[in-house]
This record gives C-alpha cells, structure tokens and sequence, in this order.
C-alpha cells in the first residue's frame, strides 16, 4: 500500500502515520525527517540541502525529489508507504506522479484528514499550553492554516481529479479516525 497523507497542520497526520505504519507494515516517510537525516548522515544531497539551509533558503524540489526517490530505492518501501508532508504545493504532486511512474511504484491513494480550522486552532492551542511551543499560538496556526489552505488546495484537486483521493473525516477519537483512514483505503485496496 502506497498511500500520500494530506492534511492541514493539526490535523493528525503524523499520528496517524505512526499508526498505519505499524498496521500496514510499512515505513511512514516524512520528508522533514528524510532532510535531516540525510543532512546528518552527510549525503551528497545532504550536503547539498545543507548548504542552502545555512544560507537561510528553502531545500528545492529537486532536492526533495532525490531523496524520495533514493528513499524509494531502499528495500523496505517494497510493500509500500506512507508519505508525510510531500507533496505540498501542485508542482510537487506532479513531480511525484511523474517520479513513481519512473520507478513502476505509482501510489495507491491520497488520504485526506478533514478538520474544521477551528477544532484545529484548538488542538493546537492545547498542544501549545502542554508542550510550550510558541508556533501553536493561535495567530500563528490562522497563517499556517492560510498557507496551507492556499498551497494544498490545487494538490487535493490534482489528486481528486486523478480519481486518487479519499476524504477522511479526522474528527473524533484518535481509534476512530483510525478506524476510518483503514476502511477508507481498504475500498482503495479492494478497486486496484
């Protein structure tokens, strides 16, 4: 199973992720993860991403799109994975596409986790009061809600125009949102 997460920050990807890798077996790739662990372990491409990071700028999509697709290369993504936080904008999604097509892997759904902006406003604001994150206070999730709504918004109908998308409903305890993410591509299962 090849599934790609979407979902507005708050919404519960990463947990999910950790929980559908374990169900799937299959590993949950995170691209802020792969970018630091690339950095650490002083790739070509780590260096690369590196030196840009010093110079205060964004790592490009084609540096992204390497370490996916050296990612991709490795042995336990076989049967599959679960991507996190990629694609984020219209030209990733596309290079995706293209990048799996490549390889034979083409992915089997996108998961879209569904939160209403303000039960995500207040899951972070809980988040923020237990953990003492700055980047959780309210002001600051409404623009990270903005960005990402004025980003993702071409990649969900890129992907729901491509019949790939299944909506999830990510309200409600983490079992039954759970519960629901399994159903939902397991319908997806069943039709490829």
């Amino acid at each position: 199973m090849r599934l790609v997460l979407l979902g507005a920050p708050g919404s519960g990807k990463g947990t999910q992720a950790a929980r559908l890798k374990d169900h799937l077996r299959v590993p949950h790739i995170s691209t802020g993860d792969l970018l630091r662990a690339e950095v650490a372990a002083g790739t070509p491409l780590g260096l690369e991403a590196k030196a840009i990071m010093a110079r205060g700028d964004l790592v490009s999509d084609e540096i992204l799109l390497g370490m996916l697709e050296d990612r991709f290369s490795r042995d336990d993504t076989a049967s599959g994975f679960i991507l996190d936080g990629y694609p984020r904008n219209l030209a990733q999604a596309a290079a995706l596409d293209a990048l799996l097509v490549k390889l034979g892997t083409p992915f089997d759904a996108a998961v879209q986790l569904e939160v209403d902006n303000e039960q995500i406003i207040a899951r972070l604001a809980g988040r923020a009061q237990a953990e003492g994150r700055a980047d959780d206070s309210p002001e600051s999730v409404r623009h990270r809600l903005n960005v990402y709504d004025q980003q993702t918004a071409p990649v969900i109908a890129f992907y729901r125009d491509h019949d790939q998308l299944t909506v999830v409903d990510g309200v409600g305890s983490l079992d039954a949102v759970f519960d629901r993410i399994v159903k939902a591509i397991g319908r997806e299962q069943a039709a490829a």
